[in-house]
């Protein structure tokens, strides 16, 4: 008796294993064809896979979970290795890109507050880097990020390894102790083995996960540090007018001083005193304003440093930092391509995508099971051992056609998200751009004319209205017009400075000044 009775191929197997499938073309972006014009051009490379290596870390990282280890190429895959074509996969490259992206995955968040043991509560004056570090470090949303990519990177050497090897036993019972038949048994060992490429493809499409899980956790943290720098500025802003709240109130009471003199000499009449009770009046509610903006704005630190809403704050600085000129909007375009993570994770996801149509084409060919059996139920023992091959038929074509076609459209779903998301990303850039633009022209227009301009008008009108050239009338309106252009001018510089966050969010969070891009090393 033989184990196969025939030599012959199955003729069902042949067609299946011929027709075969295309592997997904390379993806390119459609507005990457339009000419030199377009900066994706030049970029594609800085996004498609891990982070370049001279991406700064974010805030709240320390530089292993920033930037991986680039000296491997399946963890810090480039953009060819992702939408072109699985990296070649044997033991060895399992073994390393294990080992390495399980190093990398599970390094913990640490900041320099966490090491010195200090925090921004303990500091005499609120800093901007250390709160957005301290932030970072202590918000829910980014440690379950950081816990999706850790999940994310342990499905590749899932992903990538063989199934378990099977051991199969059976035995006859009554043979044992037969006086005519020997004991019998069956002893099998059996291990499957994908077609050549699957356990490439679902590595490719492991990596390409992990890859946007990573870059989600990148996008995160700036729109966490966007939004950290915003309650900041409000902090200085209303803490700022609540000085200069103060310092106004001060001026019109000696104001108030100078007209009640005024009037017990019967040089003015209760008319200006009365006025002057008006608007210290109103000074006083402006101060009730600022104060209940000051204890919302430190609620709003506090709740996104996990503490107390009505916990106490350091001070914030007395001043910001003058407007600085940044690169032109042209380069800022460029930056945001080359460094945006949620460009650089859409890509990511486009060529997961494209990992699962070449998996799915795999599908048209079959697995195979080799076993080795040891069959004593056989009484000759030329027949007990034995080997054979398991092939299972892939013949049922539509249902692989469809895994292909459904495959496919999300490629195409993947794609038009990315080219949507770079047309957001330009507009981003040049809005954030423009209100930051108008915001430094304000300032210098405040600093260079408007407040010299009142200051000089209020001084003439104190100085005139104490020699009786002018009413209290006048003298209220040169005061109120100064204090109004001084909020106006606080309100304006923090505007500025919250833009300024805003762009560097837009531009991907390296940095927005001229040249600071081109210092950064190649990858």
């Amino acid at each position: 008796m033989r184990l196969f009775r025939s030599t012959r191929p199955c003729l069902a197997l042949a067609v299946a294993i011929g027709s075969g499938c295309r592997t997904p073309a390379p993806f390119t972006s459609p507005s990457a064809s339009q000419g030199g014009g377009n900066p994706e051009v030049n970029v594609a490379k800085a996004v498609d896979g891990m982070p370049p290596a001279w991406r700064k870390p974010a805030a709240g990282t320390n530089a292993n979970m920033a930037t991986p280890s680039s000296g491997h190429a399946t963890q810090e895959t480039t953009g060819s290795a992702i939408l072109n074509s699985p990296p070649p996969v044997d033991d060895r490259t399992f073994a390393q890109t294990t080992s390495q992206l399980t190093a990398v995955a599970y390094n913990e968040p640490s900041t320099a507050a966490e090491q010195s043991g200090t925090t921004v509560a303990s500091t005499a004056e609120l800093s901007a880097e250390p709160l957005v570090e301290e932030v970072q470090a202590r918000n829910p949303n980014l440690q379950s990020l950081a816990a999706a990519w850790r999940a994310a990177v342990a499905r590749y050497p899932q992903a990538v390894s063989l199934d378990d090897p099977m051991f199969m036993a059976m035995m006859a019972p009554a043979s044992f102790g037969d006086d005519v038949l020997n004991p019998g048994y069956t002893l099998q060992g059996s291990q499957k083995f994908p077609w050549f490429g699957k356990r490439a493809a679902r590595g490719w499409r492991a990596t390409a996960a992990a890859n946007a899980a990573r870059f989600d956790l990148e996008d995160a943290r700036l729109q966490l540090e966007e939004m950290t720098l915003a309650a900041y500025f409000d902090y200085y802003l209303v803490r700022r007018q609540l000085e200069l709240n103060a310092e106004n109130r001060e001026v019109v009471r000696q104001s108030r001083v100078t007209a009640q003199a005024r009037y017990r000499t019967n040089q003015v009449t209760q008319q200006d005193m009365l006025l002057a009770d008006v608007e210290l009046a109103n000074l006083e509610r402006r101060k009730i304003e600022l104060d209940q903006l000051n204890r919302v704005t430190q609620a709003r630190i506090n709740v996104l440093l996990h503490l107390e809403p009505t916990a106490s704050l350091p001070a914030p600085p007395k001043t910001l930092e003058p407007p600085r000129t940044v690169a032109d909007q042209a380069s800022l375009q460029q930056m945001a391509l080359s460094q945006r993570p949620d460009i650089a994770a859409l890509r990511a996801r486009v060529g997961e995508a494209q990992a699962s149509v070449a998996l799915a084409c795999k599908d048209y060919y079959p697995d195979t099971e080799v076993f080795g059996r040891y069959d004593a139920m056989w009484q000759e023992k030329p027949l007990q051992p034995a080997v054979g091959v398991n092939l299972n038929v892939p013949i049922y074509r539509n249902r692989l056609a469809a895994a292909v076609r459904e495959a496919q459209s999300s490629v195409s779903q993947r794609r038009a998200e990315l080219e949507q998301r770079i047309l957001d990303v330009q507009y981003d850039v040049a809005a954030a751009y423009e209100r930051l633009e108008a915001s430094r022209r304000m300032l210098e227009l405040y600093d260079r004319q408007l407040l010299p301009a009142a200051e000089q008008n209020r001084n003439a009108a104190t100085s005139n209205y104490d020699v009786s050239k002018t009413t209290y009338f006048e003298l209220a309106a040169a005061q109120r017009q100064f204090i109004s252009l001084r909020e106006e001018r606080e309100q304006t510089l923090a505007d500025y400075h919250t833009r300024l966050a805003e762009l560097n969010r837009a531009v991907g969070g390296i940095g927005v000044a001229p040249g600071e891009h081109a210092e950064i090393p190649a990858p």
